[in-house]
């Protein structure tokens, strides 16, 4: 059977990373299937083209996951297919959370023949025996033998065959920069940003996160030993490409069990494994400074930390008072001395928000080392606490501002100010941190460090960008170009004069080695 999995981007933006689900599944799907992987970020369809593909190559199942930003097109997308005779199962954080609204049980259109709920791991291999034998259930759920929810260990973790896949539609390079890149330093003309897991779960539990919900609050990790072979496989292959490759681990808190996470960096370190990587860490736990020693050892080299507001109240108020917006200085500059920089994200239209709330946040981020500031609107996902407080509070404007994705619109209203002034707030956000005169200083503030440092921060910032100011086609990537090009080409000045010199890292690997015994 030929089966298509399908990402569907959001009709808005693009990411700038392919989403793990497909790989993960496509490696669990049993023997004598050919698996097609197509995400909508990267290769752009609309209901016509994905009829027609479907009909061409003779695609039998189609699987489609979303989140809940996606889910719009995702239900367009469902319907061409099944218009088209093909069979579509669903799956994800928002279809698990609405299952009777993609089954048509809600009185809507039905877009699904089947759903997989929560993880699919386990689920996943049975859904397509059953299209295989024209018996797919409407629903797939993992549970045990006695009706519980069950869990799937990540131990044995699926081999994914990194060094074999066709990585080439996630360059995240715009090809006009290709050719001057590669003249710049050797490697520069491809840039691959790969997702990665080492566990799942987290016990937060934030008011306004759907993870909880989803993956639960036990946390569950891959060996050591898995992810270290994943990572030789694409540092190997990185370096027979010639390109640049880096690892987003996409667990939703890397460091929630520290022990286990230096354990792993040592791991990392010791095998040589390292690759420039990305992760996801609260804020509290970057106190650690061995910790912070190890993630710059090991290849880290920028964190996201969702601070989400510089007010203890806000805070407060979602349940993540274990954020203290005290700390975030020291953490960023704790980080900063080992150049590992950070991606911060901020949520305006909280409860206790007011007119100004982008200036004075600002202002913290002006004193802060260079990162990634970003800027969203508090949004109340299905199922999750926030929203049910708000359905009862009856503050909810559009109950199913799914139905029709709109970027950076609130679907509630604020308590202390206005829609319009919320949207006007992350408007201020964005467009002073993202001028042409912003990313220029954010540079030009990394100078006194060698060049792949400041050409990390301009391809970030330019990527980053293109969340608020869409950067989907050729000439608005032309224009973003354009824009910045002073600081473009003062950096291919540099490049060409004095050639691009590696980053390393502050602190040795052997230093870290040697601290541990």
């Amino acid at each position: 059977m030929k089966i298509l999995l399908y990402n569907p981007d959001n009709g808005v933006t693009r990411n700038f990373m392919p989403h793990l689900w497909m790989f993960l599944l496509r490696a669990l799907t049993p023997p004598g299937h050919e698996v097609i992987l197509i995400d909508g970020n990267a290769q752009p369809m609309d209901e016509e083209s994905i009829a027609r593909y479907v009909r061409e190559h003779g695609v039998e199942l189609v699987g489609i996951g979303a989140m809940t930003r996606m889910i719009a097109k995702a239900y367009r997308m469902a319907d061409a297919v099944r218009a088209a005779g093909v069979k579509v199962v669903m799956g994800g954080p928002h279809v698990t959370e609405m299952a009777d609204e993609a089954l048509g049980r809600d009185g809507g259109a039905r877009h699904a023949d089947a759903v997989a709920l929560g993880e699919a791991d386990e689920t996943w291999p049975r859904i397509v025996e059953d299209a295989v034998r024209g018996a797919l259930k409407d629903v797939y759920a993992p549970v045990d033998d006695f009706g519980q929810e069950r869990k799937p260990t990540l131990q044995p973790y699926p081999e994914i065959p990194w060094d074999k896949i066709d990585l080439k539609q996630f360059n995240v390079l715009p090809g006009m920069l290709q050719p001057l890149l590669k003249r710049v330093g050797e490697g520069w003309g491809t840039f691959r940003i790969i997702p990665v897991e080492s566990g799942r779960g987290c016990p937060y539990g934030c008011e306004f996160c759907t993870v909880t919900g989803f993956f639960g609050d036990s946390i569950r990790f891959r060996t050591n030993e898995s992810v270290v072979n994943e990572l030789l496989r694409l540092k190997a292959r990185a370096r027979e490409e010639g390109g640049q490759i880096a690892v987003f681990f996409i667990d939703d808190n890397f460091a929630i069990n520290v022990k286990r996470t230096k354990s792993l960096l040592r791991d990392i370190i010791a095998a040589n494994a390292q690759v420039h990587w990305v992760a996801q860490i609260s804020a509290n736990l970057l106190r650690d400074e061995e910790l912070v020693d190890l993630i710059a050892a090991s290849g880290g080299k920028w964190i996201f930390i969702g601070m989400e507001s510089i007010d203890p109240a806000n805070l407060a108020d979602v349940k993540k008072g274990f954020n203290k917006p005290g700390e975030y200085a020291v953490v960023l500059d704790r980080l900063a001395q080992r150049n590992v920089f950070a991606i911060t994200s901020f949520i305006f239209g909280m409860d206790n928000d007011t007119p100004g709330v982008a200036e004075r946040t600002l202002k913290e981020i002006r004193t802060w080392p260079p990162g990634l500031p970003i800027f969203g609107l508090m949004t109340p996902l299905p199922a999750t606490p926030l929203y049910k407080r708000l359905e009862a509070a009856g503050r909810l404007t559009r109950p199913k501002h799914w139905q029709e994705f709109i970027p950076f619109a609130m679907a509630h209203t604020p308590l202390k100010m206005s829609i319009e002034e919320a949207h006007t707030e992350v408007r201020i956000g964005w467009a002073s941190s993202y001028s042409p005169e912003a990313i220029g200083k954010a540079v030009e503030s990394v100078n006194h460090k060698p060049l792949g440092y400041r050409i990390n921060i301009l391809i970030a910032r330019l990527c980053f960008r293109g969340i608020y100011f869409p950067q989907m086609g050729r000439f608005a990537w032309l224009r973003a170009i354009l824009e910045n090009r002073r600081t473009i080409f003062k950096l291919i000045r540099q490049g060409f004069a004095g050639g691009l010199h590696a980053a390393a890292p502050t602190m040795k690997a052997q230093t870290i080695a040697e601290r541990q015994n």
